[in-house]
């Protein structure tokens, strides 16, 4: 099955992506989602194929933000669908069955086209305020999870949801009490000091049976 610690990369440069990739890897996270958005082409493609060595290099999963094709041209493991980005079913066609798709959710509504769609895994969120994405959408909390997720096992839905927006350290058991499976960070991590603490404090939350 997925990790369920996603770090979602930063950096406004290639050079700080790949650091912060890097230590991410180096300090115990095996599944990155590249995201590097506005950026020319041609930096993007760079990034993209040294994280994609880096990646093997730690047998961790490597998918892109947004650009199904990119994730084609250089057979990412797969990539993440925004709600205003190419459909899963397209992306399907494309990239094919074994790759992994992931699409974003705010609302139980999104949950259930995602789902109809049969995205692999869903980033659902914000969990509280964040400065990394640009127009938010409306904030969930503990209780926005809970709601979701009981109406999803009324449903019979079953599919990872990862918690995503603003999380802290603090935050990890509680969100895990909702019923998610995982959780995708990008500050939490690149800010840390002690990156290789921090991640196994984070992993010890995530795997404790509830």
């Amino acid at each position: 099955m997925y990790n369920k610690l996603q770090y979602i990369s930063q950096g406004n440069t290639v050079e700080e992506q790949l650091y912060n990739i890097h230590q991410a890897l180096d300090n115990g996270c095996d599944w990155i989602q590249m995201r590097f958005k506005n950026q020319n082409a041609l930096e993007v493609f760079a990034l993209a194929e040294a994280v994609k060595f880096l990646c093997e290099e730690y047998l961790a999963v490597f998918v892109i933000n947004d650009n199904v094709h990119l994730a084609q041209q250089l057979n990412a493991d797969g990539v993440h669908l925004g709600l205003s980005d190419m459909n899963v079913a397209e992306a399907r066609v494309l990239l094919g069955k074994t790759k992994i798709i992931g699409g974003t959710a705010n609302t139980f509504d999104d949950v259930l086209q995602k789902t109809a769609e049969n995205c692999d895994y869903i980033g659902l969120g914000p969990f509280q305020f964040t400065t990394t994405k640009q127009n938010l959408s409306p904030i969930l909390g503990l209780e926005g999870y809970r709601t979701i997720i009981e109406k999803m096992k009324m449903k019979k839905i079953q599919i990872p949801i990862y918690a995503i927006g603003g999380i802290t350290l603090e935050n990890v058991k509680s969100l895990m009490e909702t019923g998610i499976y995982g959780i995708a960070v990008s500050g939490l991590i690149t800010q840390s000091e002690k990156p290789s603490q921090l991640i196994t404090q984070i992993n010890d939350n995530l795997y404790v049976t509830i």
